[in-house]
């Protein structure tokens, strides 16, 4: 696989309670546990906020592309909306992505079929129907 981009954050504190930054700065977050996981409400993000917010961005520019190629014009108000859950799942935990897409104005047998080929494109729906192993090096 060819690489084109790569992006890099790292995480310091508490994990769910500490703080998230990317290497340019760009992203620079405090991270709270949710009240439902047992935290105390403060005002932050959560993994599962930045995942929804990474997948609905990828899934809406995979929905533009695919629409491209069909020489389609999706409307302005075009959006994606994605839901992250967390559970237990035997030996840890598991996130549940909902994603939800909204094309006013456009027939609904085309606005499936271009739903279901972004499904197929977009790299976080990718990588969620496909294990995938992450290498943990101790620096």
């Amino acid at each position: 696989m060819s690489v084109l981009y790569t992006a890099n954050a790292t995480a310091t504190g508490g994990g769910r309670t500490g703080h998230t930054k990317s290497d340019d700065g760009v992203i620079d977050l405090n991270l709270t546990m949710p009240k439902a996981l047992g935290g105390d409400g403060a005002r932050g993000t959560n993994p599962e906020q930045l995942f929804a917010a990474g997948y609905a961005a990828c899934f809406l520019g995979a929905l533009r592309f695919v629409a491209s190629q069909a020489k389609v014009k999706l409307p302005e108000e075009t959006n994606v909306s994605v839901s992250v859950g967390i559970g237990p799942r035997e030996g840890g935990f598991e996130v549940h992505p909902a994603v939800s897409v909204s094309i006013p104005g456009l027939d609904r047998a085309q606005a499936e079929d271009l739903v279901a080929k972004a499904h197929q494109v977009c790299p976080y729906s990718h990588a969620m129907r496909t294990p995938k192993e992450v290498s943990a090096v101790l620096a």
